[in-house]
């Protein structure tokens, strides 16, 4: 949205009562707001003010109060055009990194996400959420086949970051090891260095031509065919994948302390298959922070939230962190936190995975 649509006076009026209902969960009135803006003009002008802005559906005002409470509309032409830029104090850039590191080691990457996800939450008040890396655009580096017993083989993915991938293939008869090793070398010539979501969309036309001259290779090489889609498939998010903090810290919000609040911030918390989905992005453009307010959510279940997420890079694979928090927050300091926490992560992940070679869990 443009800034232009509002004049100079109403861009103040608005920032004004939008700090002020961000702080004290409480409508504001037009005498706090002239005190705030700092205009030099009347409680009555701000008044008019607010009413012009009511009408354009920036604000709203319950019918058992005077002052007015900002709209999703409110909130994102803020982000979007008044939002100041803000920047991490160094004890709160300590207590992230301390927040991260903490315990013994590092563990394995979702309990890091887990300690993401808390951290945030702490800092921000807000829920703190954290998603593992989506496999579907790590590069195959290598891939192995392995007789596992008469009528399965086990094909093992080596991708970009470390992580690995296992899939057991399912075939008629024994597969002679020579068969799977020349399965093995054209696999590996024709699909390495793609994407796992490439390979599935290319996969007939890199095998059509491939030849082993020997029939158990090629019954196999047939079965990468017709099951490619399958077999070369990113998993679907576990649960593991998804960490969230304390839904306490977001319960002691005005919004959530009680009643259906409370509800939808709990039902919230239990809905990982929702939460995986929103924060897998479903084919959205990548960026690197995302403001989702109220509305603008996918799914209903979301409307009372704002999403605060960024992405953070494992190698050439991106997950997400970030905070789910009530439309009232104060997104200034929330962005800024969240922006860095996910370059905090990058530069970890990257030092680590250089010097330990971290592997994402494997799984089935």
């Amino acid at each position: 949205m443009s800034g232009g649509v509002l004049s100079d006076r109403e861009k103040t009026v608005l920032e004004a009562v939008i700090r002020t209902y961000v702080e004290t969960a409480e409508p504001a009135g037009s005498r706090m707001v002239a005190r705030r803006c700092g205009l030099g003009v009347s409680a009555a002008t701000v008044r008019n003010t607010m009413a012009d802005l009511e009408e354009r559906g920036f604000l709203y005002h319950p019918h058992t109060s005077a002052g007015r409470i900002p709209t999703d509309l409110a909130y994102r032409f803020y982000v979007d055009a008044l939002m100041p830029q803000s920047r991490v104090s160094v004890a709160e850039q300590r207590r992230l990194r301390r927040g991260l590191l903490e315990g013994e080691g590092w563990g394995p990457l979702a309990l890091l996400m887990r300690r993401a996800a808390q951290v945030l939450g702490l800092l921000t008040g807000d829920l703190g959420v954290a998603m593992l890396p989506r496999l579907d655009e790590a590069v195959l580096q290598r891939l192995e086949l392995i007789a596992i017993t008469g009528d399965k083989v086990l094909l093992v993915l080596q991708l970009s970051g470390g992580a690995v991938r296992t899939v057991y293939v399912d075939v008629r008869s024994s597969v002679p090891p020579q068969a799977l090793a020349s399965v093995s070398e054209v696999l590996n010539e024709r699909l390495a260095g793609q994407a796992l979501r490439e390979i599935r969309q290319t996969l007939p036309d890199r095998l059509r031509d491939a030849a082993t001259g020997d029939d158990s290779a090629t019954e196999l090489l047939n079965i990468f065919l017709q099951s490619g889609e399958e077999l070369f498939q990113a998993p679907d998010l576990a649960n593991d994948d998804i960490q969230l903090g304390r839904a306490s810290v977001l319960a002691a919000q005005p919004e959530f302390s009680s009643g259906t609040g409370l509800k939808s911030l709990l039902e919230l918390t239990e809905r990982r298959d929702l939460l995986a989905d929103v924060l897998g992005g479903s084919g959205a453009a990548h960026e690197p922070l995302r403001v989702t307010i109220g509305i603008e959510n996918r799914r209903p279940e979301l409307a009372p939230f704002t999403l605060v997420t960024s992405e953070y890079r494992v190698g050439e694979l991106t997950g997400v962190v970030g905070v789910i928090g009530p439309t009232r927050m104060p997104y200034d300091k929330v962005t800024a936190i969240v922006e860095s926490a996910s370059a905090l992560l990058s530069d970890l992940l990257s030092a680590e995975a250089a010097e330990r070679n971290l592997r994402l869990t494997p799984r089935n």
